[in-house]
């Protein structure tokens, strides 16, 4: 029994030498694959893809900026910084220097936003971020505001971002029922949600008193804020309390 005991103990000594084993080994392999990162910064980018290659690892140029201390087409900064360990094959980001500031910030207010664009990049400056803005009192696709300002100076990026108006988005009605109201509680009722009348046809059509007689759209149809409204009026009619448009489900 004793030699059975022996055995079994001696066999555990054995598993757990191997475990011990095989887990150095892993721990010398993985640290084997492991390097640290050089700097980069100040390095021209051919430079710093030779070293890279050189110790194991790779580079992606992410930015750029404007420096008056970095020269221009020289690494401005990078992560991870130096020194930090980093398996094989790990993507260092770089950011090249532009050198000093040497593009007019141009003044793209007002313009369109075709235009704004290609004055930006006619100027040497990159589209950045375009950002909508539904306004009633500017066109459509006119440029609102932009970063930098025009004739900004000390400006970090060649980067210009722009905001932009867009059409505000149509409401939902449903059209009420405008036949037998008065023409000018019909007027209020389209102009109090925004409803344009387009044209109202009839010889009172001018008529303090004058009374609508058919419309268009008709009651219960959807419309929007953009739906034109026609009406026809006549004079000494029998007139009705008109009721409000009424926002229908989208």
């Amino acid at each position: 029994m004793r030699a059975f005991f022996r055995g079994v103990l001696n066999a555990l000594i054995l598993i757990i030498v191997g475990l011990a084993s095989f887990l150095l080994s892993m721990r010398l392999a993985i640290h084997g694959r492991e390097v640290s990162v050089p700097k980069f910064v100040n390095m021209s980018v051919p430079e710093a893809e030779r070293l890279a290659q050189k110790v194991g690892v790779q580079i992606s140029e992410e930015d750029k900026f404007y420096s008056a201390q970095v020269a221009a087409g020289k690494i401005l900064s990078q992560s991870p910084v130096p020194g930090t360990s980093v398996r094989r094959g790990f993507r260092v980001q770089i950011a090249v220097s532009l050198g000093p500031q040497m593009h007019a910030i141009p003044d793209v207010v007002g313009q369109s936003q075709r235009a704004a664009e290609l004055n930006t990049r006619r100027r040497g400056l990159e589209l950045g971020t375009v950002a909508l803005l539904a306004v009633n009192e500017s066109a459509p696709e006119t440029v609102l505001g932009q970063s930098p300002a025009a004739n900004a100076e000390g400006v970090a990026t060649p980067r210009m971002n722009l905001l932009v108006s867009q059409a505000p988005e149509a409401t939902s009605f449903i059209m009420p029922e405008l036949v037998g109201s008065k023409l000018s509680d019909a007027t209020a009722a389209c102009d109090a949600v925004g409803l344009k009348i387009a044209g109202v046809n009839g010889i009172s059509a001018a008529s303090g008193d004058a009374v609508v007689m058919a419309q268009s759209p008709t009651a219960g149809e959807r419309v929007t804020t953009a739906t034109p409204v026609k009406l026809t009026v006549a004079k000494n009619a029998p007139a009705i309390v008109v009721q409000t448009p009424i926002p229908a489900a989208r």
